[in-house]
């Protein structure tokens, strides 16, 4: 009878100076010089870098058919590197794509309740990521991109980048009250960075309100255009960076030219 091979594990590189970790040594072999698992992964489509760390938890990583144990084992490439078993392929240049969101769908993979996301209304294509995301009942631009990497970088809040909505309001408003937002606002504990808000149209008490942010807080529109008393009946993101929604039709995906994506990439530097 053959002996059975134990599985190896391949653990994070030690911190330079930092007391060892409690448990058993980092198995010889493993690679100690690269760049994380879990961002080569996620620059390479396979998910968010949070995604990727709930797949290595559950043992659906492996290298030259041994488990991976952390998302901060350093890697050169991705050789060897298999998900549920499957290889996975070096990063090719990312790709962004413009989806205009229709409302009534969540920006989600799945969902176990049954409703509706903007996969269902997705046409069959590569794998792609949204940037952030757009409530249920918000419309409008949703940057998609298949990196995973890229994806991060324009979430985080230190790159400042804007996002513009129009929001079609009820209720009595003046444009001296939406320019206090300027200063930033807190409501129920929750502060809000600075708010560019501007009255476009009005008939009676109904008006269409742009707005301009860079945080992108949860609900932040609509909470923030609620607390001045105004009922917010529709919510339109026209813009994101330098990408707008245009005249991109509901459900309708168009990719960015690669130059576009290329020097804008660049202005993050």
């Amino acid at each position: 009878m053959t002996e059975e091979k134990p599985t190896k594990i391949y653990r994070a590189k030690p911190t330079p100076g930092a007391k060892p970790a409690a448990g058993p040594a980092a198995q010889p072999g493993a690679v100690r010089e690269g760049q994380r698992i879990a961002k080569l992964l996620a620059r390479a489509g396979v998910a968010s870098r949070r995604e990727i760390e709930r797949m290595i938890e559950a043992g659906r990583i492996e290298l030259n058919g041994d488990l991976v144990e952390h998302p901060s084992l350093l890697l050169k490439n991705l050789t060897g590197i298999t998900v549920d078993g499957k290889p996975v392929a070096e990063p090719s240049p990312a790709k962004l794509y413009r989806f205009h969101k229709p409302n009534g769908c969540l920006t989600a993979e799945r969902d176990f309740s049954g409703k509706k996301t903007i996969y269902d209304v997705l046409p069959e294509m590569e794998r792609i990521m949204p940037i952030g995301r757009l409530d249920m009942n918000t419309e409008g631009l949703l940057l998609m991109t298949t990196d995973g990497e890229f994806k991060r970088e324009m979430e985080l809040p230190k790159n400042g980048i804007e996002r513009s909505y129009r929001a079609r309001t009820f209720g009595e408003i003046t444009q001296n009250q939406l320019e206090e937002l300027y200063r930033g606002i807190t409501i129920e504990g929750m502060h809000y960075g600075p708010i560019t808000a501007n009255l476009e149209r009005r008939t009676g008490r109904n008006q269409w309100i742009e707005v301009t942010l860079t945080e992108g807080k949860n609900r932040e529109v609509r909470r923030v255009l609620e607390h001045f008393g105004l009922e917010v009946s529709r919510l339109i993101r026209t813009r994101y960076g330098p990408f707008v929604l245009g005249d991109l039709e509901k459900g309708e995906i168009e990719v960015v030219r690669q130059h576009d994506l290329v020097q804008f990439r660049k202005s993050l530097k």
